[in-house]
């Protein structure tokens, strides 16, 4: 039983690692300028994260862990360099993780949507494409589906509702 859980959280690591990794490069390569010192740290992260990853919290974002982690292994390489100074300070790194974070989970609730989108029927997802990404109004919406204002106005809410219960069950699917 052991052994299975160790597959589990490696397999989970994995996901979670190669799902936050380009975030944690974009976060690096800005900071870090020379292009190997960059790949370097960002190596030092993946270890730190690999080897930490029974510390990580599972209710706390992933990305979020990973980014802290990573600007402790951007000081130590500073540190080592010998250069004393960041170039940004670190009330900036802050707000660079909070928005690489918060641009990530933007990233993987569209993902999603865009999943669940293509699992709709036809009628639905015409009404979704005609409304949003056409930007028609609710009377060319009715006009093209052959329906009324009132009606077309109850089946987007319903579509609405369907793809928020989807989008939140691939959420919950993908972070288990």
């Amino acid at each position: 039983m052991e052994q299975s859980a160790d597959i589990n959280d490696r397999e989970r690591l994995t996901r979670y690692w190669l799902d936050a990794e380009p975030a944690v490069q974009a976060y690096v390569f800005a900071v870090v300028r020379e292009v190997h010192d960059a790949e370097d740290v960002v190596q030092q992260v993946a270890l730190t994260v690999a080897r930490r990853f029974d510390e990580y919290d599972d209710t706390r974002p992933f990305l979020a862990w990973a980014l802290w982690l990573a600007r402790s292994r951007i000081a130590d390489h500073f540190r080592k360099t010998g250069r004393d100074r960041l170039v940004f300070s670190p009330t900036m790194l802050e707000r660079f993780e909070r928005a690489l974070s918060e641009n990530h989970q933007v990233a993987v609730r569209r993902e999603a949507l865009e999943h669940c989108l293509g699992k709709l029927p036809e009628k639905p997802r015409r009404l979704i494409e005609l409304r949003y990404e056409n930007d028609a109004s609710m009377q060319s919406v009715a006009d093209a589906m052959e329906s009324t204002a009132a009606s077309v106005r109850v089946m987007l809410f319903r579509v609405r509702n369907q793809l928020a219960e989807c989008v939140n069950a691939q959420l919950a699917k993908e972070a288990t």
